[in-house]
Order: C-alpha cells, then structure tokens, then sequence
C-alpha cells in the first residue's frame, strides 16, 4: 500500500524559456485554459483563451533552457480559434513525436522541434473536406485524429431537430516519414448526430455529449472501438449497454443507431456530467455535480471511486483529474486529493495554499505527482510505510471499517458514524473484540504473545479455525506475489478455489457477488473448478451429472442478490455466473444442471412460492438469458436453447422448443419431443397435437410420420374439432382450385381418412357415461309390485 510523502518543489520555473512570463501570468491570476506537457516533459504548452492580453495565444515553453526558434501563435476573433493541441509520436526516429495544432475551420499545422534549431513548421494540412465544416473537439489515438465537426446545412432550416443533428465524428491516420507528413483517408465513424466531446484512451473512443445537447441524447455515452469497427451505447447509471458492429457507412447514421433503443433510453434521466477525462487504464472517469467520482470502463460499465466532500460544484467550478498508476489526484477549490482507484480509499487529502493547479506528466517517476503552480513546479512523492512487515493495523482498520458500514446501515440517526468515534465511543465492543483478537493472533509468531481479556480468549479458541484458514490465505496471496512466472498459475488456482469456497459458506450480499464477479471475470478456469469443486460436480455410471453440494451451498447459488437487485454494472447474480462458465467450459453439462438446480428448488421452495428463486424468473430463462448474452454465437446454440427448453418441463416451454424445431424443420425430432412430453398431462397433449395438426394441414413434411402422430390424438377431440383445425390451417392458394394438382402437396382425404376412423370407431366419453345403463339385462326397467 502506498501513502503520499509532504509536497516539495522541483523547479520554480526558472528553468524554463521565459519562465517568468508565465509565472507572472499564473501570480496575476490568469488561469491557463489548457496546459499541455510533451511526453519526455521537456516542454510546456500554454494555452490562453481569457483575460490580457487581449488576443488568445498559445505558448511553447522550453525546460532546462534548450536554445532554439520560440514557438508562439496568437488569433483575433472572429478568426478560427484553436481547438487541439496533440502530440504524436513519429515512426521516423524512435520515441520523437510531432506537434499537431489543430484550428476550428480545420487546418492542422504539424511542428517538429529540433535541438539547438528550435520549434520548425513541418507542413499545414486540411483535415476536413468540405469547406464549412467546424471543428468542435479533436482528440489523437496512435497516430490517428478524431474530431467530431459540425457541418451546417446548405438552407436555413426552421426545424430546431434538423439543425442539431448537424455534426459527425470523423478520423484520419496522420502519417510522419521522411518525405514529410501525410493525411490518410477520412473514416466516416458517426454522422447526423449531436455534438459530442471526443476523449480518447489507448484502445477506444469516449464520446461524451456536449452540455447544450439535446435532452434524449444526453442520456448516455458512446463508445468507439475502432479495432473491432464498433459502437456501444450506455447509459451507466441505468445499467443499459447496446452495442452494434458497423459493417458498413449506412450503419453509422446516428438515428438509425438508436433505433432500436429510443423508447427505452426516453425513460432514464439525463446524464449528470461536470468534468470528464481519461484515466491512464483506458476508463472514463465523470464527476457528477454532486462531487460524486464514477469511472466508465470501455465495456460501457460504471463503478464509483469517491465522493468529493462538497455539496454541489457550480458550472464553473474547475475539477483537475489525473491518474498515476493505481491513484486518482484530484484538485478542487484548492483541495487535493489522492485516492485509491481499485478500492476508493482516500490515501491522503493535501489543503494546497494556491488554488490554480495544473497536473504534468512524470516520465518515469512512477511514484510522484508533479502540479504546476504560481509558484512553480510541485512533488507529491509516494513512499511505503516503514514497517511493511506488519499487516495488521491495516486489516484492524478495515475491521473498523467494516463494523461502521455494518452499523451505519442498522442506524435511527441521521449522525455520520466515523472509525473515530467507533473507537473512542465503547458502545459496540465486537469490532474491539475482533482488532485485539486479530492484533494479538498475528504477534505471535513474531513476539511473546500479550495476555488476553478471560472474554476475548473464549472467543479466539472459537474463531482459530477461521484464524487458521485466514492466515493460510493470506500466505497463498503471498507466495502468489513472490513467486515465479512458472509457478503463478497454480497459486492463482488454489487461491481462486478457497475464496470461491469461503464466499459460497459466508453471507452472499452484495459486496460479496460483486467480487465474485471479478474473480469469474479475472481466472474464469480457476473459477470453473472452483465451482466444480464446491459443488461436487461429476458424472455417474450412467452418464448423467449428480451434485452433492450441501443444502446451504445451493441456497447461496440460487438465493442473494437477484438480476433486479444486480442488473447494473455488468453484475449478474451467481447461477448466471455458474451457467456462463458452463457455457464456456462444458457447455454439454447446461441443461442438466439446470435440471439439478429445479429438483433442488422444488424440494425446498414450494412451486407458488415467490420467495423461491421460481416464483421471479424460471431457472431454464435465466440459463436462456445467459445463452444470448454469449459474445459469439455459434451453430451448436440453437441445440442448446432446446435442451434448456426441454430440461424444464414446462408446458410453455415444451411449446416454445416445438416451434423452435418446426422452424428449424426438424421433423424426426419433432415427433420424438411430441410423443415423450404428451404424456406429461392431457392439457399439455392437446396443445401439441393440435400445433402438429395445423403443421400437417400446411404442408406434407410430417406425411412419413402420420403412423406415430395420429396415437398422440386426445381422447376428447372429435372429427368435427379435428377438421375445425384443418380448414382453419390450410394454405391460401392464389389460383382456382383444380380436382388434380401437378404439385402433389396438397392434403387429400386419404391421408386424413386413418384419423378420422380411428376417432369415429373410439368409443366417445358420453357413452362410456351411461355404458352401465345401457347394458342392463331388461329395458325399460320391469315395473315394481304394487303393495295390497
């Protein structure tokens, strides 16, 4: 774990060209509106849009004093402003770069600096074609620029919609060689869309919508994969995520993208949105107005960092981001601070006594922050605790910590509880209880153990099992870190394996299913034995699949946390995760156990309960879900969807895998399904005789099967129901009937004769009712004697 050292100046601008213009443009109170850092950190660009000088310009700034031709350009409104400042690596001279300044109506005039020669214009290039177009944001990704550009239409339009569909996302590889600098093709990513900020990370894309935008479509985000030519739409907060995979340049009309989602995405709120950047693991990180930090992975899920303590940031409140590693640094109203991404711990919170503060890269100083300042250049160095030997005032922090959600959630009062007043306080004794136990277990291999409260050492002879299995975990984590590459994979399997276990007999909440989600995402093999393991699956003599799970262990598999309760964030409840890895792993063994897993429920949960996992979604729709939500879909997925079908037994399902085969024009298969499940119940005979009937009237593919079709024939249905269903059925011809058809598809009465007989020659159910009366020796019955 790493914590933040004390802030020391580096530099206080005295190294840089004309270091003082632009300490004494940051001490008059001029912010900057954009600064920009070369990727050896050698130069600085400033870019200045607001207040005096009158005129906007931007600046170069050289470090260490490198003699050279000053790089500096200036604009009067109303002249095209710039819009990017970007640099790209050049292919020509291993780690040099170019510096593409990008302008509003499209020009690109691309630098080159040379040492001891200074700042040389290489070429000025068109980046749009056509010549009202206006760049509104431009971001570079490789050696590619994206820009989203508005291009007005050729009439004044008085549709208000038509006029704010007027911009396109467009890319272009910019190439550096010896010869010079060329422009690629224009790739059409987007058109007919609303303005969109462009963001980009090292393999995607983040197009964010622009604050004046419409209100549908600042409803969610796009993401753009150029690799894999797709678009993702979603809508973080309301855990909608579409993609679509644009095969050709129709399929990029942003209308015609929405299509399909429009009535869904007009009934979730828009986005709130005050400041966005990209993080360097390739997310999208959003502060809310409400100081809450929430980063967008490119899947198009979201999970929350931090809250900022601030009530709500004005419009014009400025919000610095910036990654390093595995830390977040943030800077608001004078305020930095350092968290954790991975767990959102606040590792340090600085009150900084300027509040312009502008982040700049660190080349390789992995464990600093630098901050640009009035009074020059700042570091913010990271160090590890000194005693890093000794785990556990960190694990009796987090028991604290612990304990003060466990109890803020069972709190009357409005009061915040804090690790403090947990402490100090003595009304809750079990998390003192549970850090001495802890601090006392894990001194004793290290110093003679201290004694223990009579209460406390009951207590740690009941919990050295769960010590016990605590401490070995803790030392597979550790061989894990310290180990070779070799042997890495066989750790990660073991411990994959005890934390699946040791979730699957502890409380499934939903702390608990989101980890489990991260580990079946990060080792799904591991993972997969894992739940093989737990549940002991295997295959009999017989070929069939038998699990010996304990009860408590399937009620934690298809009890927790439901898809209503998870459905956000890609989270999905635990028999989804065991279904997907079956997918993957042994596809082949899906449809059985989802049988196991229904025997087990109707043994546990009556079948009307709605506290079974039953009574919401039936097991074989949600296995039925995860099918469709494969990433590949393959041929074999169609026999799939039949076995679950079929595996469930249910009335409307066995209907549902019928249609499926009478599609697939699976006859034999047809006939097998038809004679096993109407024997299931009469209702369930009629329904599929009845579909098979209609089948046969349209056409002749069930003729070679009328043998073992015409058995399944209900007792109740009569000849009059029968050709009820086949005059209902029969094709519609265009053309006049004629007595003789040269096509022979058609159904003759031949073909229906054998059903009728045998119906007609069944004894009906109102004769078998009075069989009795009807079979009496004498009728009408003889008269009884009179009495006298």
């Amino acid at each position: 774990m790493k914590r933040a050292g004390t802030l020391r100046q580096v530099s206080d601008l005295s190294d840089f060209s004309r270091g003082h213009w632009l300490r004494e443009l940051l001490c008059r109170g001029e912010e900057p509106s954009h600064v920009q850092p070369s990727p050896d950190g050698q130069h600085l660009l400033v870019l200045q849009k607001n207040g005096p000088p009158p005129l906007p310009r931007v600046v170069a700034f050289q470090r260490h004093s490198i003699a050279g031709a000053d790089l500096e350009r200036s604009w009067q409104p109303p002249q095209p402003a710039l819009v990017g400042l970007l640099f790209l690596q050049s292919p020509v001279v291993l780690g040099s770069w170019v510096l593409a300044m990008v302008w509003e109506h499209g020009r690109t005039e691309v630098w080159h600096f040379v040492v001891a020669v200074g700042w040389q214009l290489l070429q000025t290039l068109e980046l749009c074609q056509g010549a009202r177009a206006r760049i509104v944001s431009v971001c570079s990704q490789g050696a590619s620029l994206v820009w989203c550009e508005e291009r007005p239409p050729l009439g004044a339009h008085s549709d208000v919609s038509k006029c704010a569909f007027r911009f396109c996302v467009c890319a272009r590889a910019l190439e550096v060689g010896e010869q010079g600098v060329r422009l690629g093709t224009v790739r059409m990513v987007l058109h007919n869309s609303p303005e969109y900020q462009v963001l980009a990370s090292p393999q995607h894309i983040f197009l964010v919508p622009a604050a004046a935008g419409f209100a549908t479509t600042s409803k969610f985000l796009l993401i753009w994969h150029p690799e894999a030519a797709k678009l993702t739409i979603t809508a973080p907060s309301a855990g909608f995520i579409h993609s679509k995979v644009l095969h050709s340049s129709s399929e990029s009309d942003f209308r015609k993208l929405l299509l399909g989602s429009v009535g869904l995405l007009s009934g979730f709120t828009p986005l709130d949105i005050h400041t966005s950047a990209v993080s360097n693991s390739g997310g999208l990180l959003l502060v809310t107005t409400k100081g809450a930090v929430n980063m967008v992975e490119p899947d198009g899920t979201q999970r929350h960092i931090f809250d900022l303590e601030v009530d709500s940031l004005a419009q014009g409140s400025p919000v610095r981001l910036k990654t390093f590693g595995s830390i977040l640094a943030c800077v608001l109203a004078g305020v930095l601070y350092l968290v954790d991404q991975n767990s959102g711990r606040l590792i340090e919170k600085e009150v900084l006594s300027m509040k312009e503060v502008h982040f700049l890269e660190s080349p390789g100083e992995e464990d600093s922050i630098q901050l640009l300042t009035q009074a020059g250049i700042y570091s913010f160095s990271f160090s590890k605790p000194e005693d890093s030997s000794r785990p556990e005032p960190c694990l009796v922090e987090m028991v604290f910590e612990e304990a003060c959600r466990y109890y803020q959630r069972r709190s009357l009062s409005s009061s915040k509880l804090t690790v403090e007043k947990l402490k100090k306080g003595g009304a809750f004794q079990a998390p003192v209880a549970l850090a001495a136990i802890l601090q006392h277990s894990l001194h004793q291999k290290q110093k003679p153990a201290q004694g223990l409260q009579d209460t406390y050492a009951k207590l740690l002879s009941a919990m050295s099992l769960e010590l016990q299995s605590y401490m070995s975990l803790e030392l597979l984590k550790t061989c894990v870190v310290c180990a070779p590459e070799s042997e890495v994979e066989s750790y990660c399997k073991e411990l994959v394996e005890q934390e699946v276990s040791r979730i699957l007999h502890s409380d499934m909440d939903k702390d608990n299913l989101a980890y489990l989600n991260s580990v079946f995402a990060s080792f799904p093999k591991a993972a997969w034995k894992a739940t093989r393991s737990c549940l002991q699956l295997q295959q009999n003599g017989d070929g069939l699949l038998v699990a010996r799970a304990t009860p408590e262990v399937w009620k934690k598999v298809l009890g927790g946390p439901q898809l209503d309760d998870v459905g956000q964030n890609g989270m999905v409840p635990l028999f989804e995760l065991i279904c997907a890895s079956f997918l993957r792993f042994k596809p082949k063994w899906l449809p059985s156990f989802v049988e196991l897993t229904q025997q087990y429920v109707g043994m546990s949960w009556a079948y009307s309960s709605k506290e079974g996992p039953e009574g919401q979604v039936p097991l074989y729709k949600r296995a039925l879900g995860v099918l469709a939500r494969k990433n590949k879909h393959s041929e074999g997925d169609n026999e799939m969807e039949l076995e679950l079908l079929l595996c469930s037994k249910r009335p409307k399902a066995v209907l549902q895998a019928l249609h499926l085969l009478i599609r697939l024009k699976r006859w034999q298969r047809v006939v097998e399904v038809a004679e096993k499940f109407s024997k299931l119940s009469p209702l369930l005979n009629k329904e599929i005789f009845t579909m098979l009937l209609a089948e046969f009237a349209q056409h002749r593919e069930l003729d070679p099967y009328l043998d073992r079709l015409w058995p399944l024939c209900p007792a109740e249905l009569t000849a009059s129901d029968i050709l009820t269903v086949i005059l209902q059925h029969l094709p519609h011809s265009q053309e006049d009937p004629v007595p003789f058809c040269s096509e022979g598809n058609q159904l003759t009465v031949g073909l229906l004769k054998p059903l009728l007989q045998r119906v007609v020659q069944r004894p009906s159910v109102q004769n078998e009712l009075y069989l009795d009366a009807l079979q009496s020796p004498t009728f009408p019955p003889p008269t009884p004697p009179r009495e006298h």
